[in-house]
């Protein structure tokens, strides 16, 4: 089983900037696509940023420009770099990954979840 762990989550102004990361740990053959979604109170989660694991990336309309989906599969990372942050981007942050046992077993597995306070 893989847990990834998310940091980086704070309290920011409008206008500033937080990066975000999720290191997966565990026994780990390979790592499929990885992702960001975020959630606010009385909303559904929303899909933020993907990448593949060719390093294809997509965004959500909202962050185009602004934020900066990117990994390392060295060290089994995924980061979002936020910048221009803006109050609607308040939220809870979390990570996904499409993860591959050493035995072929594919599955998904989630972050525990961050939270970004963007303040006007």
């Amino acid at each position: 089983q893989v847990a990834l762990v998310e940091s980086g989550g704070g309290l920011v102004q409008a206008g500033g900037s937080l990066r975000l990361s999720c290191a997966a740990s565990g026994t780990i053959f390979s790592i499929n696509a990885m992702g960001w979604y975020r959630q606010a109170p009385g909303k559904q989660r929303e899909l933020v940023a993907t990448i593949t694991s060719g390093g294809s990336t997509n965004y959500a309309d909202s962050v185009k420009g602004r934020f900066t989906i990117s990994r390392d599969n060295a060290k089994n990372t995924v980061y979002l770099q936020m910048n221009s942050l803006k109050p609607e981007d308040t939220g809870v942050y979390y990570c996904n990954a499409g993860l591959v046992s050493r035995i072929g077993v594919v599955y998904n597995s989630w972050g525990q979840g961050t939270q970004v306070t963007v303040s006007s």
